[in-house]
């Protein structure tokens, strides 16, 4: 089988690409934090116009909006080449679950890809798009990065919005991320993520901070002890995991053996548990409707084993689900007392890899091997990251796992940049100030638009102040820009359009973090007619900017259309 046609489910045709390039607005005007990045799209995740058929034919629709996340970032200027395959209703973690056949692990067609998210991962490791978007709700954005050499990112549960998702267990769906490199996972994170009201499992975030990460601080690893290791007869792995420990320490890291009882006992909890219902409560009567004889099975396209799963699903009670709501608080409690230790933990990412023929004759236990590390993540709402740690010598990658309680992805970004020997810089600027700063040192961003831009003539009022850069993004697309008449230098004035219906476009910012010392102190200096307000961020976010009284218009020069003041000076310059 071309292992490049099991990738694929849907690719864009000419015109569909020139439909997704208009949807993302015209970058000549404005600047775009994912410009010229090129990504997948797993195909239980809606991009509209294309059909979403979650590797089931029988359960295809065509959504006439995208997903929230889809929709973010293709805002953010990202380009989608089309859908990918997956295991069928995003149920399973091998890769192999579909009608459509099965894409093969990239060093070794041998072996499988790791699934839910098959298409996508092996559509980032063989250089076909610069990310991919996948789910996780069990591993499905870990396994396959892992398998395939790339970082697969589990983002806290309800960062990123799940509306526009099929559901698998919708209170426990992630989205995921698959990237090549930490920086380019950091940026589309950051324009992907942002509380959805629409979506009733959005979250929005809180403020935390960065584990310490200077050469003075030593980070505390928790890593499973050596007889909770499990490698299901795999000589290989426990050598690759034991060197990925040594690689830690050597980078002033602490590794210390805690108890993983409690959250392998919770990865139990998914598949037996009463969990299996909500996927059934998802998809189960479509599949109830479908699997009455095996033709209309086959004319569906229902996979057998994941059909078997879903189904299994019908049968738990009300009890059973309060039963095991009891537990899993239980196992949760456990688990926050042992990461109260340590700064994160570490795992492998799988204890082995599989050949697509040997999922064929033992689909399910193998699957749930593969779990093992896994399936407790969103139960006891925690993020993840998994990054390549070494090759088997028979070609499929090995991975490790960095584990943090929810909203310390950042921290693992960071954690890994060490650990893969990456720049952390990048992505400390795309961290945002809520994240990073103490409580004690909550920051207040600033948003610029004028002379206060790097490299113009008033940004030493900011970096005399202590101003830290956080990002170049843009506003939302409700702003309009003026060339104010009569300012020296001469600076713009940015406004919030007064209607729906007015026209207004994304206009380009730079956010900066002050103290609310320091944001006191500049604030004190704003000259009339320019004023200090709050101004809404392409990501739904609200921060505060530099907006201008109506006054100020009189005379002015609307400018809108360049997307930025940069732009417009550029443009003088011609």
């Amino acid at each position: 089988m071309n292992t490049d046609n099991a990738i694929w489910l849907h690719r864009l045709t000419p015109s569909e690409l020139a439909y997704a390039r208009s949807s993302r607005g015209n970058e000549a005007v404005r600047p775009s934090p994912l410009a010229g990045l090129t990504f997948a799209i797993k195909d239980n995740i809606d991009l509209a116009g294309i059909p979403t058929t979650a590797a089931c034919p029988g359960f295809a629709y065509t959504p006439v909006e995208s997903a929230t996340v889809v929709a973010r970032l293709l805002a953010a200027g990202a380009l989608p080449l089309g859908k990918t395959n997956l295991d069928q209703f995003a149920t399973g973690l091998v890769g192999t679950r579909s009608p459509h056949g099965a894409p093969r692990c990239v060093f070794n067609s041998e072996y499988i890809s790791g699934g839910s998210s098959s298409g996508s991962a092996v559509a980032v490791a063989a250089g076909l798009v610069d990310f991919a978007l996948g789910t996780d709700t069990a591993g499905s954005g870990r396994v396959p990065a892992a398998f395939n050499g790339i970082i697969g990112l589990k983002p806290t549960k309800g960062r990123l919005s799940t509306r526009g998702v099929v559901p698998a267990c919708r209170s426990l769906d992630c989205v995921s991320i698959f990237a090549r490199d930490l920086t380019v996972t950091a940026r589309v994170l950051a324009a992907a993520e942002g509380f959805d009201p629409a979506d009733h499992f959005s979250r929005p975030k809180p403020k935390c901070h960065l584990l310490g990460d200077t050469p003075s601080e030593k980070t505390r690893l928790g890593v499973p002890r050596a007889d909770q290791l499990e490698w299901f007869g795999n000589p290989e792995s426990p050598a690759l995991f034991a060197a990925a420990l040594d690689r830690l320490r050597t980078l002033n890291i602490e590794i210390i053996e805690v108890d993983f009882a409690p959250f392998l006992d919770a990865a139990r909890l998914l598949y037996e548990g009463p969990w299996t219902a909500e996927r059934y409560a998802a998809v189960g009567a479509f599949i109830e409707q479908h699997s009455a004889t095996p033709e209309t099975a086959r004319a569906a396209g229902l996979d057998p084993t994941v059909a078997q799963i879903i189904l299994g699903g019908r049968t738990a009670s009300a009890a059973d689900a309060f039963r095991a709501t009891y537990r899993l608080a239980e196992l949760r409690r456990a688990a926050d007392t042992i990461l109260a230790t340590v700064d994160a933990l570490v795992a492998p990412t799988a204890g082995t890899i599989y050949k697509v023929s040997e999922l064929a004759a033992d689909p399910i236990r193998l699957n749930s091997n593969l779990g093992r590390y896994n399936n407790f993540m969103n139960l006891l709402d925690l993020c993840g990251l998994t990054v390549p740690a070494g090759r088997y010598s028979f070609g499929p990658g090995f991975g490790i796992t960095f584990i943090a309680p929810a909203w310390h992805d950042e921290q693992l970004l960071s954690l890994a940049a060490r650990y893969l020997g990456e720049s952390p810089d990048p992505i400390c600027h795309l961290i945002s100030d809520k994240l990073s700063d103490p409580p004690s040192l909550q920051n207040i961003t600033l948003a610029v638009c004028g002379a206060h831009l790097r490299g113009q003539p008033l940004h030493s009022q900011l970096t005399a102040l202590g101003a830290r850069f956080v990002s170049a993004t843009t506003t939302s697309a409700h702003y309009r820009l003026y060339a104010l008449a009569n300012t020296t230098p001469p600076k713009p004035g940015l406004a919030r359009v007064s209607s729906p219906s007015d026209t207004g476009a994304p206009i380009a910012v730079e956010t900066f973090a002050l103290t609310p010392e320091a944001f006191g102190r500049f604030t004190a200096a704003v000259p009339a007619p320019l004023v200090i307000g709050n101004a809404e961020l392409i990501d739904g976010s609200w921060v505060k900017s530099f907006l201008c009284e109506p006054r100020a218009l009189t005379g002015a020069t609307d400018i809108t259309p360049h997307g930025g003041w940069l732009t417009y000076l550029a443009s003088l310059r011609i």
